[in-house]
């Protein structure tokens, strides 16, 4: 039998695939000088949708910055699995701030380097849903409203995932934590911080999940083209809050904003500049069925009208934002 040749095909990993495109089009996580601001050593759960978005968001600020960047922290998950006293995984000038103040030492942060006429040097600060929405609200909008030159990024995982699953002010309706057992979290409760910071009018916001990495790190690297407040929201699946799979992470992400439940857009000044289109739109059933917090609504009987509801909130964001062609 003759010698057959073996083919090799480069199947596109994200890091490594993306070595083969010109260097202008490459990931930041696709450059051998990286800034692994987020290295090995942390404490995060598999499949920690935060642990992923905030090691490819802060990267795409060094490399935006060209390393010159200081990034304040929120006290919750993040903080907790990557600075276990006296260690930490952070490869970045990096500030732990209380639970709810992370804008307010952000703005100082910021203020100071403005007095030492160090303009070349920016600020990041990030929290989760529960510093950001919740205990940390005041100081944001404070810093919103005075147009702080900081990047805010919350990474969302819709509960209070370090204490133990208790309900946020982004929890999702219906959605089951330790404060909303079942039917789940209410209706009509809860804040949408994004379209509350557009209402502010500052410089930049968007959306983003880690279903989509380059479209994170895009929006991250165009925040920093910005002076002034800005604001960054990133969904990140969290498998112990949620109940899914750990290799789940990325699929539920995709399905969050495949089902128009979680838009993905950016505005500038108060207005929408633009959308995600949704390139394969599916129920809102794909999405809840693969969350333990969701399992009550598929029981027998299914708790039809409650889902029924959950498609008509996708639905009217899908009409809101122009998801569909």
């Amino acid at each position: 039998m003759p010698a057959q040749r073996t083919r090799f095909y480069q199947v596109g990993s994200f890091a490594v695939g993306n070595r083969l495109l010109p260097p202008e089009r490459r990931s930041v996580q696709a450059a051998p000088d990286r800034g692994n601001a987020l290295t090995s050593g942390h404490r995060a759960c598999r499949g920690c949708g935060e642990a992923l978005g905030a090691r490819y968001a802060v990267d795409a600020a060094i490399s935006a910055t060209g390393g010159r960047l200081i990034v304040v922290n929120a006290t919750g998950c993040l903080e907790v699995f990557s600075t276990p006293y006296p260690e930490t995984s952070w490869q970045v000038p990096w500030i732990h701030s209380l639970f709810g103040n992370a804008p307010a030492v952000a703005t100082g942060v910021a203020a100071a380097l403005k007095v030492k006429g160090r303009a070349d040097v920016r600020v990041v600060a990030q929290g989760g849903d529960g510093g950001t929405v919740d205990i940390g609200f005041a100081c944001l909008s404070g810093m919103f409203e005075r147009d702080d030159d900081v990047l805010y990024i919350c990474y969302d995982n819709q509960a209070y995932m370090n204490t133990g699953v208790q309900r946020s002010g982004a929890t999702p309706p219906a959605a089951r934590t330790a404060t909303t057992p079942v039917p789940g979290n209410a209706f009509g409760q809860g804040k949408n911080v994004p379209l509350i910071a557009m209402a502010h009018e500052i410089p930049y916001v968007a959306t983003a999940t880690v279903a989509d990495l380059r479209d994170l790190e895009h929006k991250v690297r165009r925040a920093m083209e910005f002076r002034g407040a800005r604001y960054l929201h990133v969904l990140v699946p969290c498998p112990l809050g949620w109940v899914t799979a750990a290799c789940d992470t990325i699929r539920v992400a995709r399905l969050a904003t495949e089902s128009g439940l979680f838009p993905v857009f950016e505005a500038e000044r108060g207005d929408v500049t633009g959308v995600t289109k949704i390139r394969r739109r599916v129920p809102v059933d794909d999405y809840l069925r693969l969350q333990g917090r969701y399992a009550h609504l598929f029981g027998d009987p299914p708790r039809t009208e409650v889902i029924a509801r959950i498609q008509a909130s996708a639905d009217r964001a899908i009409r809101r934002f122009g998801l569909v062609d």
